[in-house]
């Protein structure tokens, strides 16, 4: 709980009823959908509780509040929509929490220059029903469209299921406007190229609010296609299917989504293309050639059909059930989740399905399998969803625990990277140095310079 002599001045900044100190309030926006279970040795990040939760709602309060935060010492940990599964949000240091949720305009649609300018705060499945009346949409489409802020999804660089055409959330961005440590705002230019000097969007983007509050950005958005078609196709291997995939890129084809998936039911290659009309018949027929190569049998629409009606069920259920929740109701939401968790790895090419194979090998005679293989929208990026075997002995969490930590690391040896989706948070901050190296030295000073106080989201990205 803050002290008086600091409420007081917060409540001067927003309004009484923006500040909150409640129970549940600091219960409530004290973490995000990472839950003890997946946070192996980092369990001790859910003890700590805001000390206050403060809703700005424009860029100058933002900055006000910074500039009482560093007064104060005060840490302050940035707050979108929530949907984080890696801990970004969880305030390791106390102090607080700064929900954007007040800042939710969308400011400004350009049809000619093809982009938006949004608060911080725009939830995305708004900025999706708002582009809708000009004939637009949005290049990012987490499973989290319900919930997930716009700001939020560039702080974690996120990638959605529409990222083989247009890359992650990173690549949406066009300009940002931010409070930086100091309280001082950085506006950066809203054009697609420039190269005097280094483009300093990419300080914030992925950066989890370590170097800054993104209060507002002006991101691409595309014109709606004048044809799409879903189709899909089934494979007697994983590699088969990643060897299509692969092709598909190489030969220069970007569908929207691209997904293979090997499950229990096989192997299947999830295709959406879209554009201008004939671009798509030409597609379509270079796709079924590249099928029949790699011994694809094609599926018709059906399954992709299924694929995209639900690909945002998981977050619509999670904004319906547990959002608001107190934090153990959310925590509980995979009824304890002991022997879970799914892994986001990104490697080169040509890597993959080696490092496929050495992770079955960690595996072998753990009690932890591999219910689900996938790469989603280009082959580098390789996921694994993992389960234990509950009747393997009451030490299967600290197996899991351990296998997880090699198949990571193991990903860093063969020349990848821990993650490629949801960003480091708290659950991968044990690892992030060794990845790094040198890199991470060049950040540390960065942040020593820019965040004396070490105020913006401490303890994130290892710092």
């Amino acid at each position: 709980m803050l002290e008086t002599s600091t409420l007081r001045p917060l409540i001067e900044i927003v309004g009484e009823e923006h500040v909150l100190t409640s129970d549940y309030d600091l219960d409530r926006y004290s973490g995000d959908a990472l839950t003890p279970s997946r946070a192996f040795g980092a369990e001790d990040a859910f003890n700590h509780l805001a000390d206050a939760v403060v809703l700005p709602g424009s860029t100058g309060e933002v900055s006000e509040i910074v500039k009482l935060a560093v007064t104060a010492g005060m840490p302050i940990v940035p707050y979108g929509g929530g949907t984080g599964v890696m801990g970004g949000a969880l305030p390791l240091r106390g102090g607080l929490v700064m929900s954007m949720q007040r800042m939710d305009r969308v400011l400004e649609v350009s049809p000619r220059d093809l982009t938006a300018t949004v608060e911080a705060g725009v939830v995305v499945g708004d900025l999706v029903g708002h582009l809708e009346d000009s004939g637009l949409m949005f290049g990012h489409d987490p499973y989290s469209v319900p919930i997930a802020t716009v700001a939020g999804t560039i702080s974690t660089n996120g990638v959605g299921y529409m990222a083989a055409a247009h890359g992650p959330m990173g690549n949406q961005v066009v300009a940002l406007e931010v409070v930086l440590p100091d309280g001082s705002v950085l506006e950066t230019r809203p054009v697609p190229k420039y190269s005097s000097g280094p483009n300093l969007n990419h300080l914030f983007i992925g950066s989890e609010g370590a170097f800054g509050i993104i209060t507002k950005a002006t991101v691409r958005v595309f014109r709606k296609p004048e044809s799409s078609v879903l189709t899909s196709a089934s494979f007697d291997s994983f590699d088969r299917g990643f060897d299509a995939a692969a092709e598909l890129l190489a030969i220069g084809m970007r569908p929207t989504l691209l997904d293979v998936t090997e499950d229990d039911s096989g192997t299947t290659l999830y295709l959406l293309f879209e554009g201008f009309r004939e671009g798509v018949e030409a597609q379509e027929a270079r796709w079924t050639r590249v099928c029949a190569e790699f011994g694809g049998i094609p599926t018709g629409p059906g399954p992709a059909e299924d694929y995209w009606r639900f690909r945002h069920q998981s977050g619509e259920n999670y904004k319906r059930t547990l959002l608001g929740r107190p934090r153990r109701d959310r925590w509980a939401r995979w009824g304890g989740g002991r022997g879970f968790d799914y892994l986001h790895m990104a490697l080169p090419i040509s890597r993959v399905l080696e490092y496929r194979d050495r992770c079955r090998e960690i595996m072998a005679g753990t009690g932890v399998r591999v219910v689900e293989y996938c790469i989603w929208s280009r082959p580098e990026l390789f996921s694994m969803m993992l389960r234990s075997d509950e009747t393997a002995g009451d030490d299967i969490r600290e197996r899991l625990a351990s296998v997880v930590d090699q198949i990571l690391t193991l990903a860093q040896d063969m020349g990848g990277t821990m993650e490629y989706c949801h960003g480091v948070g708290v659950k991968l901050n044990h690892l992030l140095k060794r990845e790094q190296g040198t890199g991470h030295d060049v950040i540390s000073t960065l942040k020593r310079v820019m965040d004396p106080g070490n105020i913006m989201n401490p303890g994130k990205l290892a710092l």
